[in-house]
């Protein structure tokens, strides 16, 4: 559990950075935007790396809560919705300049329907604190007004909406593979 929580430390801690301009500034200020973007990436990747390893790893751990019934239930449509929000993100969408910050708010709703899903110690672990950033970063640039403006066109909409679906399909089909837990009939 300890290679969780320190890959959760080094990853959300990296991404709460920006959320205190006090912070960030010095820190872009004494290595460069770019060392800094540099140096950033390849500490958020080690994050990453650590998650994805303490994740698997860590036991279970005790059942802190029952798993919510409609949270199974809803989780396939709340992950297409979410992996739509996450192709918006980067791209010139409709989607995008109506709700501001898609990966935000995809993430949030991956994380609570993961978190109310489960209930056991790691998977609440984990699911809390990207919740928790989520909602802290979401916070935040909504107070910071960090938002770029641009002109959307459909066609990157579109684009969203089938990536995001098929990505999302993928992922269900092969959860059991690479989670260990089988969310869809069809899955393998």
């Amino acid at each position: 559990m300890e290679i969780l929580i320190l890959g959760l430390l080094l990853f959300l801690g990296l991404h709460l950075i920006p959320t205190a301009p006090a912070l960030k500034a010095p820190l872009v200020h004494a290595f460069g935007e770019n060392r800094y973007k540099g140096l950033f990436a390849l500490l958020a990747a080690l994050g990453f790396i650590l998650i994805i390893v303490g994740y698997a790893r860590a036991p279970g751990g005790t059942r802190l809560f029952a798993s919510s019934i409609g949270a199974r239930h809803a989780a396939p449509l709340a992950m297409v919705i979410s992996f739509i929000l996450f192709a918006a993100a980067n791209m010139k969408t409709h989607i995008r300049a109506w709700v501001k910050h898609p990966m935000l708010l995809g993430l949030a709703i991956w994380a609570l329907v993961h978190l109310l899903a489960n209930g056991h110690g790691k998977a609440t672990l984990l699911f809390s604190a990207f919740l928790a950033y989520a909602v802290i970063d979401l916070f935040s640039v909504i107070h910071r007004k960090s938002y770029k403006q641009f002109t959307p066109a459909w066609k990157f909409d579109v684009i969203a909406v089938i990536s995001g679906l098929l990505l999302a399909l993928l992922v269900m089909t092969f959860h059991r593979q690479l989670m260990g837990v089988a969310v869809v009939p069809w899955g393998v």
